[in-house]
């Protein structure tokens, strides 16, 4: 097992700055995700771990040893890609002992090592078949037990689950999160879908044009999102926001927007920001429907019923907002006022998206 640490990163293609000086440091076992739009730079960052791509600056780091110009095969990781990249003239067995092979491991080990992949991931009874006579979850799990095999100090993770149906993505973060547990090694996991890095990250790097925008705890940046870029990422569907300016008003502050206002009172920590143009995030969970007269008056725009519970847009002030509320509690709403929990809400600056608490 390794720790793993990114001292201001960057890698250019042409013109292009793909990583923009990332640091990043993540601890021995650990398991990472980051996670960002398409084009954010993070299966980039990946590869440069991974020794796939050459830095244009900064260092990589495996247990404070300087790997940026080491090669792959030197590095004692091993990477697990998208598309599987089986050998389909190979059975399952020689799939996963391929890359002991190419290193020249004694045979003996080559079985003991293989034996040992199979019976965790469940492919004891596999071993025969060839990639085409197996499922798509059963070859992904192929693919881990290959990189298992080498027992590398820190395990990659290209968004290996993008080709899956959605119950079988369920099923192998599981499977996932049980092998981290099980094996207790570092692990790197790259994915654009949120919900999987929500589900299974200890701690979530969230990246957008090849920066980092901000790292921590899943929950953590659910509930205090250090940019507004993070908030409306992070979460299905992300936050509302609502522009609008703060005002001193009768010794407190207010939030005003289109002759609207919520009086905040001393609003700790955002009084500094008085005058300035701001955007309330709040969570679609952290609005409550009220009658017509109550509230902020919106018209429900659609409804969406998700068994559990339902999905509400509604218009209000020239704002679409996303209200979610329990099946029953929307049934036959048109009109409806929207009360805020303003205690559960994030404020950003409308110009950079900086968090303002």
């Amino acid at each position: 097992m390794a720790s793993v640490r990114l001292d201001n990163l960057s890698k250019n293609f042409g013109s292009v700055r793909a990583v923009d000086g990332v640091s990043l440091e993540i601890p021995d076992g650990e398991l990472m995700v980051l996670v960002g739009p398409s084009g954010c730079g993070k299966s980039t960052l990946l590869r440069l771990v991974a020794g796939l791509e050459e830095p244009t600056s900064g260092g990589i780091f495996l247990d404070n040893r300087d790997v940026s110009r080491v090669k792959p095969q030197d590095r004692d990781v091993a990477m697990v890609f998208q598309n599987y990249a089986l050998f389909p003239h190979l059975n399952v067995e020689q799939n996963m002992a391929f890359s002991l092979k190419f290193r020249k491991v004694a045979k003996p080990k080559i079985r003991s090592r293989v034996a040992e992949a199979a019976e965790v991931l469940g492919l004891a009874d596999l071993l025969c078949r060839k990639p085409a006579e197996l499922s798509g979850g059963q070859r992904q799990r192929v693919a881990l037990g290959r990189a298992m095999v080498c027992q590398p100090k820190v395990f990659l993770l290209d968004e290996p689950l993008s080709n899956l149906d959605a119950r079988m993505r369920a099923e192998m973060r599981a499977e996932i999160v049980q092998l981290h547990r099980r094996l207790a090694t570092t692990m790197i996991f790259v994915t654009h879908d949120q919900t999987e890095a929500m589900t299974l990250g200890q701690r979530l790097c969230v990246l957008d044009h090849g920066q980092v925008m901000q790292t921590g705890s899943p929950m953590e940046l659910y509930r205090q999102p250090a940019h507004r870029f993070v908030g409306d990422f992070i979460g299905t569907p992300g936050m509302n926001f609502v522009r609008g300016r703060l005002e001193k008003r009768d010794g407190g502050l207010a939030f005003v927007e289109s002759g609207n206002g919520f009086e905040l009172g001393l609003a700790n920590g955002l009084a500094k920001h008085a005058g300035r143009e701001v955007e309330l995030g709040i969570r679609p969970e952290n609005i409550s429907i009220t009658d017509a007269d109550g509230g902020l008056p919106g018209t429900v725009q659609s409804c969406e019923t998700l068994g559990h519970e339902s999905l509400l847009r509604v218009c209000c002030g020239g704002h679409e907002l996303v209200v979610r509320l329990p099946v029953a509690d929307a049934d036959g709403l048109a009109k409806a006022g929207l009360l805020f929990d303003l205690a559960a809400a994030a404020w950003f600056d409308a110009a950079t998206g900086q968090a303002l608490i």
